[in-house]
């Protein structure tokens, strides 16, 4: 019996390679769902944190009681907070590296919070990703930022 404890059983090379070819074939399938998910992933990453920064802006504005202004550079790929009188840069948002495209907001370039917290124009912002899918931000009157 003792004997038989201290033996072991190896695996062949032929068994070796098959389980390989079969670990290989499973996540040649599966790096296709992998990239799609990281994909979307990293599209709505970029959407909430555009949305995240104009509420920042919005919040901003309030508490320091002042206008604030957000400027969409859409060729520079980046949102700047700035000091609506002042014109100092406060905070910049790039999303150069999100792989989404931009559209230029539907009411201008520039969007501009009261220290009421409302905005100045209603303003939908439309965010494509590489498939072309579109997701929208929405900045309402009473300075509401919506992802749909």
């Amino acid at each position: 019996m003792g004997a038989r404890l201290s033996t072991s059983e190896g695996k062949s090379l032929a068994e070796i390679l098959i389980v390989t070819a079969i670990l290989g074939i499973v996540a040649a399938m599966a790096a296709p769902a992998y990239q799609h998910f990281h994909a979307r992933l990293e599209v709505q990453t970029a959407d909430a944190e555009i949305a995240s920064t104009l509420r920042m802006a919005r919040h901003l504005a309030m508490a320091r009681r002042e206008r604030l202004l957000l400027r969409f550079d859409i060729s520079g790929r980046m949102i700047s907070v700035r000091r609506a009188d002042a014109g100092s840069v406060l905070n910049v948002y790039s999303y150069a590296d999100k792989h989404v495209e931009v559209d230029e907001p539907t009411g201008g370039t520039d969007l501009y919070f009261h220290p009421s917290g409302r905005s100045a124009s209603a303003s939908t912002i439309v965010i494509y990703d590489r498939e072309h899918r579109r997701t929208t931000v929405t900045v309402s009157l009473t300075g509401r930022v919506v992802i749909s």
